[in-house]
């Protein structure tokens, strides 16, 4: 079995697509999805499964909109994708803790995609690049430093740019998940 993370765009923010953790979490089972968990309140639901991704990810969003009415892209991430997401962090514990240092906001995220974008793609936001804000994409994720938060950032709102369906998430989701993940394998 293939441990999975899904992580849903837009659930229970700013009073938008409400789904409390516990239907969620039967609706993946009704579908015969194994060992699923969810990990706080904004769509992140871990399971293990034999099943194709593209199909999962298929029947997932279907169930969704039946089940919710919510019609959203799931970004599905295996456990070994988390961890390479972890280790391949592109900026340094001491770059993220200065911006940490320099805001009560949460200052570093990824942005998980459902494609990798194309380059003429990633130029586009290259202009955003600025000492608030700078970014690095790796295969399908890229990696948010926002200085001042992401309420505030220009780069993170034009993150649609890169023309493939996304999510974003802190640095200290991602690694609980992966912890959650980690704890799954035994």
């Amino acid at each position: 079995m293939t441990i999975y993370v899904a992580l849903l765009r837009g659930i229970n923010v700013g009073g938008h697509n409400q789904i409390k953790m516990a239907d969620l979490r039967r609706m993946f089972e009704s579908v015969g999805i194994n060992r699923v968990q969810t990990y706080i309140q904004s769509g992140n639901v871990l399971f293990d499964s034999d099943e194709n991704v593209t199909s999962l990810r298929q029947r997932i969003e279907q169930e969704l909109e039946k089940t919710f009415s919510v019609s959203t892209t799931i970004q599905l991430r295996t456990s070994v994708e988390l961890e390479q997401i972890i280790t391949d962090c592109p900026f340094s514990e001491e770059e993220r803790g200065e911006a940490e240092a320099s805001t009560d906001a949460v200052t570093f995220y990824v942005s998980l995609l459902l494609d990798s974008p194309a380059p003429e793609d990633i130029d586009q936001l290259n202009g955003l690049r600025s000492e608030i804000d700078d970014f690095r994409v790796r295969g399908r994720e890229v990696y948010l430093l926002l200085r001042q938060g992401i309420r505030n950032s220009k780069l993170a709102n034009s993150l649609i740019r890169l023309k493939t369906p996304s999510t974003v998430r802190n640095w200290k989701t991602m690694n609980k998940l992966n912890v959650l993940a980690k704890s799954m394998e035994t």
